[in-house]
């Protein structure tokens, strides 16, 4: 099966394994390619290894990472609290900390969110 840039003719299955997941105790590191000022709100493919998400927001003020932190609350079916920036604040690859979850549990969640 041919793979396109943003990996989206790949089975949401294999497309999560391709996103590089890091385990830090009960928590995991998710790489984030952040779009804002897309058409809409969504998790749209794995592209480079990261979850890309696109946000109508701008980027200002810290507006569109809140966003993107209610996109992926909402698609990943985890509370906002459970999602914190932990690095890239000013740039489009960013890696969020989610808590109280394992990576399996997580891998599982982003793929269910990719169909």
């Amino acid at each position: 099966m041919a793979k396109s840039k943003d990996q989206e003719s790949i089975a949401p299955r294999d497309a999560a394994l391709e996103v590089a997941l890091e385990t830090r105790g009960n928590d995991v590191i998710l790489p984030v390619k952040a779009q804002p000022g897309a058409g809409k709100n969504e998790v749209r493919a794995v592209q480079d290894g990261a979850l890309k998400v696109c946000v109508t927001q701008i980027p200002e003020k810290g507006k569109a990472n809140k966003a993107i932190i209610e996109v992926l609350a909402k698609a990943l079916k985890l509370r906002k609290s459970q999602i914190t920036l932990a690095s890239g604040d000013l740039a489009s690859q960013k890696k969020f900390l989610i808590e109280g979850i394992n990576e399996s549990e997580l891998r599982a969640k982003i793929a269910t969110s990719l169909e």
